[in-house]
């Protein structure tokens, strides 16, 4: 199964939690229909990219990324390489990669959400997953970012655009 056949699968499978999810997750779809391409940097209307916030449920935490290009505060993530298979490992892979943090788990069933936005390079159609920190995980800076921090969920508002903190919110609610 290619990338493109994996995302409109999860596309297809995924039970968004309401009208507007459902509304961006056809979108999608209908994206991926129109652009074989439609997973790769190089697709000039826009692509899927994958992103996925780390978690410390047990303290009560996430890891955000201060992004090196963007300057914002945000959740790890970003384009769909040739060696994904899946949606679900880019989103674990860029997690990996950008935290520094071994031993991630992804949150079991699938994204969390989706969110589309405009970035330097095209439309983004970034699909959302969660990924848990092990105990004792020790993040180690990247060169996608400033710096990475761990901040309480309730901290998040402060320093984070909506879009993040309508992630934050969405997987306390699946926790």
């Amino acid at each position: 199964m290619s990338l493109h056949q994996d995302a409109v699968r999860v596309l297809t499978e995924w039970p968004a939690p309401d009208a507007a999810q459902d509304a961006l997750r056809q979108a999608y779809g209908d994206h991926l229909a129109a652009h074989p391409d439609g997973v790769w940097k190089s697709c000039a209307d826009g692509h899927i990219t994958a992103s996925a916030l780390v978690v410390d449920p047990r303290r009560g935490r996430v890891l955000l990324t201060h992004h090196r290009k963007l300057r914002m505060w945000l959740q790890t993530g970003g384009h769909c390489e040739p060696g994904d298979a899946t949606l679900a490992g880019a989103a674990l892979r860029e997690a990996t990669e950008e935290s520094g943090i071994a031993g991630l788990t992804l949150l079991p069933g699938g994204p969390a959400r989706l969110d589309r936005h405009l970035t330097p390079c095209a439309w983004h159609l970034d699909v959302q997953y969660a990924v848990l920190a092990p105990d004792g995980a020790l993040e180690a800076v990247s060169e996608e970012s400033l710096e990475l921090r761990w901040f309480a969920y309730d901290e998040v508002a402060s320093v984070a655009d909506d879009s993040v903190v309508r992630l934050v919110d969405r997987i306390r609610a699946l926790l």
